[in-house]
């Protein structure tokens, strides 16, 4: 039995165990945690919390409740990111509000959070900058981390700017927004720290046809190499540093190599790399070379 069929019956009313057991079925081929997700949609359908349903499985839930948990479930077995269809995402600790607009965080660009951190635990007051900021996420994570040190986020899209001043609003977090295409509209701004997780997938990548298809490609399409964006941040990084400081950007997993040869035809040198906890190569750090 389908979950449409089920929520379908007419004058019919089911119990939420019901409709969990059938959904499971049916998100199963299009979700490795078909359990945890169809509870977090009956969730956000019903207005209840996962505790009620797991205490509370006989309860009925109405049809108008019902239909938006097809609706939710529709679309999550049509490959369509959960934080989408919940509209919010944890990142770093924090409760992030998303939207197609923006990139969907993902748990290994906590390891940028993490590598900052490191340097600005020796210059807490530092002036960081992040580029493209999409929801904010690596934003509001620094400044939640270190209150005192002074963060300006910037993205080249209106509508993703909305939701990262949203979510900055939301958390009480201080962070400076602008819109700008890279350092295009910083002037002659300089900072202690710049950090990015710029578009890094090849323009060709069968990905875009897939379970990236849903998430804005301006924020993933990197050229016919990946490296498109990195060469627009080595070209103009060097006049909005402030030495020593240092460019920590987030890469693919087979770009390291070339990402060194193009920082180094570029005025920069690799100063250290990070692998992500499955091992793979996933950020580096550089500085500038002497002019």
């Amino acid at each position: 039995m389908s979950t449409q069929r089920t929520l379908d019956r007419t004058g019919d009313l089911c119990s939420m165990a019901e409709l969990l057991a059938v959904a499971r079925q049916d998100l199963g081929p299009a979700s490795g945690s078909a359990r945890l997700e169809t509870e977090l949609l009956l969730s956000m359908s019903t207005g209840s919390s996962r505790a009620t349903l797991l205490t509370y499985p006989e309860r009925t839930v109405s049809v108008e409740c019902a239909a938006l948990f097809r609706s939710a479930i529709k679309r999550r077995a049509g490959g369509e990111p959960l934080a989408y269809i919940t509209g919010e995402k944890e990142f770093y600790a924090l409760q992030l509000r998303v939207s197609p607009d923006v990139l969907v965080p993902r748990a290994d660009t906590e390891l940028l959070v993490d590598t900052a951190l490191q340097y600005l635990l020796a210059e807490p007051h530092a002036s960081v900058l992040d580029l493209g900021t999409g929801s904010g996420a690596i934003a509001l994570a620094l400044k939640q981390q270190c209150p005192s040190a002074q963060v300006t986020a910037i993205d080249s899209d209106a509508a993703a700017l909305a939701v990262a001043r949203d979510n900055a609003r939301r958390l009480g977090l201080d962070v400076r927004f602008v819109a700008s295409h890279w350092f295009e509209a910083l002037g002659d701004e300089r900072f202690g720290l710049i950090v990015g997780n710029p578009p890094y997938v090849p323009s060709g990548d069968p990905h875009f046809a897939g379970p990236l298809k849903f998430e804005p490609s301006v924020a993933l399409d990197g050229g016919s190499d990946g490296l498109d964006a990195y060469r627009a941040i080595f070209t103009a990084a060097r006049r909005h540093l402030t030495a020593p400081a240092r460019l920590l950007l987030e890469h693919g997993f087979n770009q390291r190599a070339a990402l060194l040869e193009l920082a180094v035809a570029l005025g920069f040198e690799m100063e250290r790399v990070y692998e992500d906890l499955a091992g793979t190569p996933r950020a580096a750090v550089f500085r500038a070379t002497q002019a």
